[in-house]
């Protein structure tokens, strides 16, 4: 079968406007209400929303697979090695087209120096462990100096990352991907007015004290600063106020969650997502059909590519032998002793490179060998660590921050809506106590999959065993591991503080509203036309 990537940039635009969900009316069919009229109210309704990826990502159609379904049998391998196989189904998200490279976490790195400049302990506690090149009985000295900071290896992939150094940057990046659409749109004032010294008002105020951009701070109405373009509030109690470099008196306000601008959370994927995508089962589907399982990212049984052109070419780098990491002189097999370049080989079926091989990479779970014996069969995951943002000012809403103009995030108190009372009783001295409003610890709703609680009662995961609740998963196979691990449904564990020299990341993003990303060519339902309803005529 003739295998095409399901996701072009030419029809990213046409995919958006297919499948976004929307009321292409601008007036209420339930109260007959007009939207965006300030003489109705002032309700304001993004009816133009078109969804598309982050920068850096990739579209997945999501759907269903059998997890570990492509696991391979090899004699004395232990089958805690792969999951348990199950019938699985994954919502469309976005994934990163390649790891997080080396300039990648050195743009990371200059942001906090250039906006932290003093704080040498956030600095040093970013940085990736490079000792983790070093071994007793290898010369490896020269890519502990140089493979993080030298130009030759400005594209390798990032290592040396623990997996709470790679959620941390996955929440920079949220901001910095969202600052600068909503600047570069003219929502807020731009990075060019901003940096020249031409912002005035709030803005030139944020720029004199450098206070990060935070988007959840941003939506909490924390972070005054508007645009030339600033959103217009149409509400009618609403104060009227000047935006700056505007002959516009309307009231403006900051841009809100409603209005379908700010992108999704940049995070780690989870293991189901991350199987699922390196598969890319999706370019041997046709009408529901799989015509052909896979073992790796790539068709075929073998290693090597089978095409006239490239035949004989390593897909990917991994270790052959335990001795062989790149092949002979004068005719290497996969060209890399150790890491290459993030755009290497061929991308699998969804576009993504180096599903397989160069590093492992971390996911979000926390690693138990018979999670998928009790996970949900939608959107499997196991690590739920349910939090709220911890209120500084009840009266006003007003968001606590730490040092670094991030939110202060407290254990859920509930795993329901209180009711007004309860949420009254639940005030900044009772979160501080520990206990919730009835007396009850605020960690009971927490850990919501209950680990540490029916893990110690049949396991004893972590008084027994190496495995604890801060284990967490990893996949992918590296330049330093034999070809099972490339397997999709090989899996292992580390812990979220540790690294090493063959273990990377990339990032993902949730993907909202409707699941089908292509619909165009495809059979579809017509719904009616909403004026024959609406008119006499039925």
């Amino acid at each position: 079968m003739k295998k095409t990537y399901l996701y072009s940039l030419a029809s990213l635009v046409a995919v958006a406007s297919l499948v976004s969900c929307k009321s292409k009316s601008g007036t209420s069919d339930k109260t007959g209400l007009a939207y965006n009229k300030k003489e109705y109210g002032g309700f304001q309704v993004n009816n133009k929303f078109k969804r598309g990826p982050g920068p850096g990502l990739v579209e997945i159609e999501g759907g269903v697979f059998v997890m570990s379904g492509s696991a391979i049998s090899v004699p004395g391998e232990e089958l805690s090695n792969y999951n348990h196989k199950r019938e699985t189904t994954v919502s469309s998200f976005y994934m990163d087209e390649t790891e997080v490279s080396n300039t990648n976490w050195l743009e990371y790195l200059n942001w906090i120096r250039t906006n932290y400049p003093t704080d040498y302990e956030y600095y040093y506690t970013e940085l990736p462990d490079t000792l983790v090149w070093r071994s007793p009985l290898s010369y490896n000295e020269p890519y502990v100096d140089n493979y993080l900071r030298h130009p030759a290896y400005q594209d390798y992939p990032v290592v040396g990352v623990s997996w709470e150094q790679a959620s941390r940057y996955c929440e920079w990046r949220t901001d910095r991907v969202n600052e600068l659409l909503l600047r570069e749109q003219g929502y807020m004032t731009s990075f060019k007015d901003l940096n020249g010294g031409t912002a005035t008002g709030a803005a030139a105020t944020a720029n004199k004290t450098k206070e990060p951009f935070n988007s959840i701070l941003y939506q909490n109405n924390q972070y005054d600063d508007k645009g030339k373009r600033a959103m217009k509030d149409l509400n009618p109690g609403a104060a009227a106020t000047a935006t700056p470099g505007s002959n516009s008196t309307a009231a403006t306000r900051n841009v809100r969650l409603e209005d379908g601008i700010l992108k999704q959370p940049y995070r780690l994927p989870t293991e189901a997502e991350w199987e699922y995508a390196a598969l890319g089962l999706i370019g041997n589907t046709q009408y529901e059909n799989i015509s052909e399982n896979k073992i790796y990212p790539w068709n075929g049984l073998g290693l090597s590519s089978a095409k006239k052109k490239t035949r004989g070419l390593i897909l990917a780098n991994f270790k052959r032998t335990k001795g062989d990491y790149m092949g002979v002189g004068g005719s290497l097999n996969d060209k890399g002793g150790l890491t290459v370049p993030v755009r290497s080989y061929l991308p699998n079926d969804f576009g993504l490179y180096n599903m397989a091989g160069n590093v492992n990479e971390w996911v979000a779970d926390v690693y138990r060998s018979k999670t998928f014996e009790a996970a949900d069969a939608f959107n499997p995951y196991r690590g739920n660590f349910y939090q709220d943002k911890k209120i500084a000012d009840p009266a006003t809403g007003k968001l606590e921050i730490d040092k670094h103009n991030r939110p202060v995030m407290v254990p859920a108190i509930s795993a329901r809506k209180q009711t007004w009372a309860e949420k009254q009783a639940s005030s900044a001295a009772t979160a501080q106590s520990g206990v919730d409003s009835l007396g009850k610890p605020l960690t009971q709703n927490t850990y919501a999959d209950q680990r540490g609680y029916r893990d110690k009662a049949s396991d004893l995961y972590g008084e027994t065993t190496l495995i604890t609740d801060k284990s967490r998963v990893y996949k992918g196979g590296s330049w330093d591991d034999q070809a099972i691990w490339l397997n999709p449904a090989a899996r292992r564990f580390m812990q979220q503080d540790e690294s090493t020299a063959s273990l990377g990341f990339r990032c993902a993003m949730t993907m909202l509203g409707a699941s089908e990303i292509r619909s165009f060519g495809k059979p579809q339902f017509k719904p009616k036309n909403q004026k024959a309803f609406n008119g006499r005529k039925r």
